[in-house]
This record gives C-alpha cells, structure tokens and sequence, in this order.
C-alpha cells in the first residue's frame, strides 16, 4: 500500500509490467532443511502446498535446486545464486498475513529446536 513505510523501498523492486510480486525466498542451506520446513508448513500448519509451479490462488512452496531450477547443473544454479535450500515461497490470497507470518515463525522456531 502506498501509505506502507517501506512502499518506496519495494517500488523500486517491482518488474515493470508485472506489478508488485507476492514471492519471497528463503534458504535454510540444504534440501533437507528446506523440505522439512515445507513439509511441516503443508502437513501441520496448512500453510500452504508443496508445488512444482508457482502459479495458484493459494500459497505454494517449492525448492527449486530440485524443482523448478533441476535441469541445471550444480554450477550453474550456483551462479545464480539458487542454493539447494532456497525455498520460494508464493503468497496465496487465502488466510492473512499475520497468521502466515505466525506459522512461518513457529515452523523455523520447530526446526531450530531440533537442529
């Protein structure tokens, strides 16, 4: 929203044409710290859905050195920048943003107690 004191900030983030994203990333450094998160966020919270493809009313959760980003090789995800426990993670219109945030905290608090 305009009137957001960090709307200036993502304005100059925002793809032309595209408008502003609901996409965000996350890396927990490996595959299976990132399957793990996601497994918990879609089994115990409903967070969302593990998906290949990002495109969906809801929240969908996909980690792309093994999904979207798996033709190519090590190297080249390496260049740009997709680890294997980057996780993008695209915000769906269904529940707010206040319970999204509370599950997201509490499935990282959950992994950080058993790391």
């Amino acid at each position: 929203m305009p009137d957001h004191p960090q709307h200036e900030l993502l304005a100059t983030l925002v793809n032309d044409g595209f408008g502003y994203g609901g996409i965000f990333d996350l890396d927990l450094g490996t595959a299976e710290r990132a399957n793990e998160l996601m497994e918990l966020l879609q089994n115990r919270d409903r967070f969302g859905f593990i998906a290949v493809s990002l495109g969906y009313f809801d929240t969908l959760m996909s980690c792309s050195a093994s999904s979207t980003s798996s033709e190519l090789s090590g190297e080249e995800q390496a260049k740009s920048g997709i680890s294997p426990g980057l996780i993008r993670i695209s915000i769906g219109y269904t529940g707010t943003v206040e319970q999204r945030w509370r599950q997201m905290e509490d499935a990282l608090d959950m992994l950080r107690a058993v790391a």
